[in-house]
C-alpha cells in the first residue's frame, strides 16, 4: 500500500509539472505538507489527549488499571506508559505516543464501569499492542503521503481557479497538444486521486486495528477476553462528546456512534467491522 502511495505521488508529479510546465509549487507542497506532518507528529500525543480530554492518573487513583497495564507491560517487554482517563461514557480507548518511550494509554469511564478485568486485560493488551508495532509512526507516514497527494491537487486546482487556465505548460516554450492533454489528466486526477489516498490510507489504518488485535491476544493468551469487550462494544450506542474526525482511528473501535452518525463516517470507517473482528479472533481460539 505504501508502494502505491509512492506510485501515485511520482506519477502525479509527472502529470502536474507536465500540464502546469513549473515543478516549484509541487516541490513546495511536499515541503509544507512533510513538515507541517512532522510537527504534529511529535505534538501528536498531546493534541489527541487533549481533544480527549484525558487526565493522566496515578497508581493509587485506580490500582486494578495501573496493574494490568503494568502486567502485560512486563510481559512484552515494553516500559510502563503513561495512563489517562477520559470522562466518556462509551466503552473505548486508544494508544498513543510517537514510540515506546513516549507511549499513553488512555481509557474510557464507560470501559472501567463496564468491562470486567478480563475484558480490560484484552482491550489493554490491544492498545498496548499499537504502542510496540509503533501504528503511530505507521499512521503518521500514511497522512503525510495522502496529505502531499491532496495539498498537491489542491494547489493545481486553485492555480486553476485563479489563472483561469492560462499559462500551463508556459514554462515549456507554450502550450502544445501533448500538454493540453497532461492538462486535462491533471484536472481527472487532482480530483480523483485525493478520494483514491484517503481509502488507501484507511486501509492502512483497518490492517493495524486487525493486527493490533491479533498481538493484543498473542499477549494475553486468552481471546475471549478481547471478544468479551468487543461483542460490549458492538451493543454499545453511548455516543462520545469529544469525537473528532482526526484521532478517529486511534480509538479501538469507531468512537462515532448512535443516531446521530451521518452517512459520510459510515462510509469513511477507520476501523473493521467489529463483527469481522470478533469472527477473526473466534478463529483464534480454534
Amino acid at each position: 500500500m505504501f508502494l502505491v502511495f509512492f506510485v501515485v505521488i511520482i506519477g502525479l508529479g509527472y502529470v502536474f509539472t507536465e500540464a502546469y510546465g513549473d515543478p516549484s509549487f509541487i516541490i513546495f507542497a511536499a515541503i509544507f505538507t512533510i513538515g507541517y506532518s512532522l510537527i504534529s507528529y511529535f505534538a501528536s500525543a498531546k493534541i489527541a489527549l487533549s481533544l480527549a480530554r484525558a487526565q493522566e492518573i496515578q497508581k493509587q487513583d485506580n490500582p486494578t488499571l495501573w496493574n494490568v497495564v503494568e502486567n502485560l507491560c512486563i510481559a512484552d517487554g515494553l516500559p510502563m506508559p503513561k495512563l489517562y482517563v477520559t470522562p466518556e461514557l462509551q466503552i473505548n480507548a486508544f494508544a498513543t505516543g510517537r514510540d515506546k518511550d513516549h507511549a499513553a494509554v488512555a481509557v474510557t469511564q464507560g470501559a472501567l464501569q463496564r468491562l470486567n478485568k478480563t475484558e480490560l486485560e484484552g482491550v489493554i493488551a490491544h492498545e498496548l499492542s499499537h504502542v510496540k508495532n509503533r501504528d503511530i509512526l505507521v499512521s503518521t507516514i500514511a497522512a503525510i503521503l495522502a496529505g502531499v497527494i491532496s495539498l498537491i491537487a489542491d494547489v493545481f486546482l486553485r492555480s486553476i481557479f485563479f489563472s483561469g487556465g492560462r499559462g500551463f505548460g508556459g514554462g515549456r516554450g507554450g502550450n502544445n497538444e501533448a500538454q493540453e492533454m497532461f492538462f486535462i489528466a491533471a484536472i481527472v486526477l487532482s480530483i480523483l486521486a485525493p478520494i483514491g489516498t484517503m481509502l488507501i490510507q484507511l486501509a492502512i489504518s483497518r490492517r493495524r486495528e486487525a493486527l493490533a488485535d491479533a498481538s493484543g491476544v498473542l499477549l494475553t493468551r486468552y481471546p475471549e477476553g478481547l471478544i468479551s469487550a468487543l461483542q460490549k462494544i458492538a451493543v454499545d450506542d453511548t455516543p462520545m462528546r469529544t469525537a473528532k474526525d482526526s484521532t478517529a482511528h486511534m480509538w479501538l473501535d469507531n468512537p462515532f456512534k448512535g443516531k446521530g452518525v451521518s452517512w459520510w463516517h459510515k462510509l469513511f470507517m477507520t476501523h473493521p467491522p467489529i463483527e469481522e473482528r470478533i469472527a477473526a479472533l473466534q478463529a483464534m481460539e480454534g
